[in-house]
């Protein structure tokens, strides 16, 4: 297992990090601790979970992929060999979360509320990196398309926001502070705030980045790179889409897609015709097209690490073996070419 820093930091992370969202879901609580063991085991040290997880959201499953994270924590004995990830949910029409039915907000009362609950359901004193899921105003995210200009539609203002960071930092309940599922701007106005009014540095971004989104190219790896903040990689193999199970129309009994037509952001023809050439590069050369996938996105020095769900031990185990695996010249030429002739075709 590769480490690197993370952001400005002196943390070392592994460069896969081991994500939980199928926990609570897909996953038991067994399988969740038995997923965990292997992870480190391997050497992973660096474990993603939020307040949202698992998905999809709803208010019978909500807080059980900590909850269970946060069993394995305090039977394990292991807290302090763990960099432990969460998130505060963005605004939503969700009014599950709060115990007084609002809808979530990136307010600093609504901030600490989660934090806490979180703190509580994992079992700790503290977070070593904990994030804004989602921004609190409109903007382009989750593969939203062309960017329309607003007025004030009520948001709370990003510095707000990250002063109740702030303070939460002070008080030692978190570590760091980072953002996801962001823009360049967002990335930028929190260095500003932090610079001109000493509130926490962000130390990393949590955004998609794959073969058929490679959108984060565009602005964000330049503003990332600049100001040393880690991308912390999600949908690293597309939703599943890029490991080839779903080619051909396929449905395997019990896999995201299968089971839930809301997660369509990779699955249209235009991505799944793209996927099937990468699918077919990878089977060329005799490789795994999900550690092809997973080989590139950690191949890129704007990454600090890509977050890998399973289902399966079996996924866990060849996800991780995507490590063992150096992409030739001539693979990333052909993947890039690949790239120019359909670039980006599910941001």
């Amino acid at each position: 297992m590769d480490y690197r820093k993370l952001g400005r930091t002196d943390i070392e992370v592994s460069t896969l990090c081991l994500g939980s969202m199928t926990w609570g879901e897909q996953n038991t609580e067994a399988e969740a601790h038995e997923q965990i063991d292997y992870a480190l085991d391997q050497g992973i040290n660096f474990i993603d979970t939020a307040e949202m997880y698992p998905v999809p959201p709803k208010a019978e499953t909500q807080g059980r992929s900590e909850q269970y994270l946060g069993n394995w924590l305090a039977t394990s004995g292991k807290r302090e060999q763990v960099i432990l990830v969460s998130k505060v949910a963005g605004r939503s029409n969700m009014d599950w979360f709060r115990a007084n039915g609002e809808t979530t907000r990136l307010t600093p009362q609504q901030i600490r509320s989660a934090l806490e609950g979180s703190l509580r359901r994992l079992q700790t004193d503290y977070i070593d990196l904990y994030q804004l899921h989602w921004p609190d105003r409109s903007s382009n995210f989750f593969g939203k398309r062309d960017y329309q200009s607003t007025d004030d539609d009520g948001s709370v203002a990003l510095a707000d926001s990250l002063g109740e960071l702030g303070r939460l930092a002070e008080e030692g309940k978190i570590r760091h502070v980072g953002l996801s599922n962001e823009t360049a701007w967002g990335v930028m106005h929190s260095i500003a705030c932090a610079e001109r009014a000493g509130m926490p540095r962000i130390v990393n971004i949590q955004n998609p980045y794959n073969l058929l989104n490679r959108t984060f190219e565009i602005a964000l790896a330049e503003c990332t790179q600049r100001e040393q903040i880690g991308l912390l990689a999600y949908s690293p193999l597309a939703f599943g889409v890029l490991t080839g199970k779903y080619l051909h129309g396929a449905r395997p009994d019990h896999a995201r897609l299968t089971l839930w037509e809301r997660f369509s952001r990779y699955s249209s023809e235009r991505g799944m015709a793209a996927a099937a050439h990468y699918i077919a590069l990878a089977e060329k050369h005799g490789l795994s097209p999900a550690q092809m996938a997973l080989a590139f996105v950690t191949s890129r020095n704007f990454v600090t690490s890509a977050i890998i769900g399973a289902t399966s031990l079996d996924q866990l185990r060849n996800n991780i073996a995507s490590m063992e695996l150096t992409l030739s010249d001539d693979i990333l030429e052909r993947i890039e070419k690949i790239h120019s002739n359909d670039n980006n075709p599910c941001p």
